[in-house]
């Protein structure tokens, strides 16, 4: 008979991660310390550089600047790194799953995947408004007044499926690899072991 742990282990992200990464500030340095594989990942702040905020969860660490964001997974070879555009506000702080990290700022949402260890991008488009955000362990969501946006550490990127007038979302909710927009009209469901958006009406 397969046990229940191993029936688990079948589907990506199922079995919860300790926290088995640690990221630290020391004088000008960027420490990302594995604590898998023993690995370490390094950085240096520039000139003037400030850090405002830092976090690490499962395997994913993010550090945000007053210049950039740095992120960092288990097993990277190097930090990724996305600067501010010149009007562009920085994000207060990041939301962390175990394998994904979300950020917003004044023109984009940022997603960091922490399967391929890299930082991902959407620029909202003209006066689009970031409604909510969630993550779980595995999976990412953001809502916008136009679409919703789901990030999986599995498949990479970002998958949107739009979001109409009528929607009116009640509730946003993330956990494990799911995440779910419940509206007036219907419910929206996404996979992050798939990649995909399912709707199902109300």
């Amino acid at each position: 008979m397969i046990s229940q742990l191993a029936r688990a282990q079948d589907v990506p992200g199922e079995v919860p991660l300790a926290d088995v990464l640690e990221i630290l500030v020391v004088d000008r340095e960027l420490l990302a310390i594995d604590g898998a594989s023993g690995g370490q990942t390094t950085a240096r702040l520039r000139l003037g550089e400030v850090v405002h905020w830092k976090r690490a969860r499962g395997k994913v660490g993010v550090i945000i600047t007053d210049q950039r964001v740095l992120a960092a997974a288990t097993q990277s070879a190097s930090w990724q790194e996305i600067d501010y555009g010149r009007n562009e506000l920085r994000p207060q702080s990041a939301l962390l799953g175990e394998r994904v990290a979300l950020l917003i700022t004044s023109e984009r949402v940022l997603g960091f995947n922490g399967e391929s260890g890299s930082l991902i991008e959407y620029r909202l488009g003209p006066r689009e408004k970031v409604v909510t955000l969630r993550a779980g362990d595995n999976v990412g969501v953001v809502v916008t007044d136009r679409q919703a946006l789901g990030l999986s550490p599995f498949l990479g990127g970002f998958f949107s499926t739009p979001i109409g007038l009528n929607d009116q979302i009640e509730s946003v909710s993330a956990e494990s690899n799911v995440a779910t927009l419940t509206g007036a009209r219907r419910i929206l469901i996404f996979r992050a072991t798939t990649g995909s958006w399912e709707e199902r009406a109300r």
